[in-house]
């Protein structure tokens, strides 16, 4: 069997400056877990699909996904000012 090509990736989570936020989800090639505003690290793949969406009981939202790439240190998550914009994930 092939050996996985696993890394430790730096996942900043930032929320606005203003308003309470609910804490943000991880979702990790469609596994959820919940999550902490601030720095964390998280054991991912290459090619898996990394998203993070914020809930509030009502709705869910500030939603953003993106691919990790060989090579990917750190990526960085700021969450919407208002409720009905989404989130923006970036490399960094």
């Amino acid at each position: 069997m092939p050996e996985s090509q696993t890394l430790r990736i730096e996942l900043a989570l930032a929320k606005p400056p203003i308003g309470w936020y609910p804490k943000p989800t991880v979702v990790i090639d469609g596994r959820g877990q919940p999550a902490q505003w601030g720095v964390g690290t998280w054991q991912v793949e290459p090619g898996d699909t990394i998203g993070v969406f914020l809930f509030n009981r009502l709705w869910r939202f500030g939603a953003a996904e993106l691919i990790v790439e060989q090579g990917t240190k750190t990526i960085r998550y700021r969450a919407p000012l208002l409720p009905f914009l989404p989130g923006r994930l970036a490399r960094t």
